[in-house]
C-alpha cells in the first residue's frame, strides 16, 4: 500500500513538472486584458498596451506564458531593469514616466501572467 502511494505521489509530481503553459490569448483577448487595479490599468493603457496587446510588434503579448516564461526565468530584477533602462526595442521606462519601480513590477507580473507571484 505504501509503495502504491509513493508511486502515485511521484506521478503527480512529475506530471506537474511537465505542465504546459496555458494557450496564449487570442488577439481580441489580448486587446481586452487589463490589470484589475484601476490605477495600474490606467498606466497599462497609456504605456504597455500599445506594444504588448498587439500581435506582431515584437513585444511579448500580454499573458502569453510561452513568450514570457523564458524572460521570467531571467528573474524579476532583470525584467525590471529592462523596463526601466530599456532593452532592445523596449524603450526606457516603457514610456511610463510616472511609473514607480513597484508599478513596473506589478505591470510586468500582470503581463507575464504571474500575478500570483506578487507576494
Amino acid at each position: 500500500m505504501r509503495g502504491a502511494l509513493v508511486l502515485v505521489a511521484s506521478a503527480l509530481i512529475l506530471s506537474a513538472c511537465g505542465a504546459k503553459p496555458p494557450p496564449p490569448p487570442t488577439p481580441e483577448q489580448a486587446l481586452a486584458l487589463r490589470p484589475a487595479d484601476a490605477r495600474l490599468s490606467a498606466l497599462y493603457e497609456t504605456s504597455c498596451h500599445a506594444c504588448h496587446a498587439i500581435p506582431g510588434t515584437g513585444a511579448p503579448l500580454v499573458q502569453d506564458r510561452a513568450a514570457w516564461d523564458p524572460r521570467w526565468k531571467q528573474g524579476e530584477a532583470v525584467l525590471l531593469d529592462h523596463a526601466v533602462q530599456g532593452f532592445n526595442a523596449m524603450p526606457a521606462t516603457g514610456q511610463c514616466a510616472t511609473c514607480t519601480p513597484a508599478d513596473f513590477q506589478a505591470l510586468i507580473r500582470f503581463m507575464a501572467g504571474r500575478e500570483d507571484s506578487a507576494k
